[in-house]
């Protein structure tokens, strides 16, 4: 499980103060697959993050009681003068994985051929979004975070993204942001919307897609 605790979350910047999450309360069991909806901007990314453990709260607490994915797709977690290969051997020595079958399992699912053993800082965005992929799916997690990736990639590659997405989502807990509804309907049962810095739950990912199509045109 994954509780918050009266979370919230305000970024201070340079005459600028910016709350994008307000008392959180809510928990997340194993084998729930939701769909988070809101607005650009509205912090759907930072709340991927706040239960990935990447960024802290200004406020609250959150407990993991399950093994948590970083987001998929989010790749600022690389040191960006090691090749991929190397990121991913240093990953695996932090989650105590053996580092041989994880690279092979990285290698064959990235197909990023000669580029796996470059520095990540030649990569493009979607290069660096396919390891960030490869590499999140070859360590078990209880928990897969997933933040727009599918859209990473060639055909071919985001087939096989879909097919392994579709499987973790049957063995264990999916959360999901994405701005595109078939893709929240093909893998998510529930749904949450973030918006005015509140997050609500609701039973459907089908409900949570027609409040957000409301507060959308509510504020055109």
């Amino acid at each position: 499980m994954i509780r918050f605790s009266n979370v919230g979350m305000t970024y201070h910047a340079r005459k600028l103060r910016k709350t994008v999450l307000r008392d959180a309360n809510f928990s997340i069991r194993r084998g729930e697959s939701i769909g988070i909806c809101g607005a650009n901007g509205a912090g759907k990314s930072t709340l991927l993050r706040l239960i990935a453990g990447v960024e802290y709260p200004t406020a609250g607490k959150i407990r993991r009681q399950m093994s948590v994915s970083w987001p998929i797709g989010y790749t600022s977690a690389f040191q960006s003068s090691l090749t991929g290969a190397d990121n991913a051997r240093f990953i695996a020595r932090i989650y105590r994985r053996p580092t041989a079958p994880l690279l092979a399992d990285v290698e064959e699912f990235a197909q990023l051929g000669a580029y796996l053993h470059q520095p990540v800082k030649s990569y493009s965005s979607g290069m660096q979004a396919r390891l960030a992929f490869a590499i999140s799916l070859a360590i078990r997690f209880d928990c897969y975070l997933v933040d727009e990736v599918t859209a990473a990639g060639d055909e071919r590659f985001r087939q096989r993204s879909q097919e392994a997405l579709a499987s973790r989502g049957r063995e264990g807990t999916l959360i999901m942001a994405s701005h595109a509804p078939e893709t929240l309907r093909e893998y998510c049962q529930r749904g949450a919307v973030l918006a005015d810095s509140k997050l609500s739950f609701y039973e459907t990912i089908d409900e949570a897609l027609a409040v957000h199509a409301w507060n959308q045109r509510r504020t055109r």
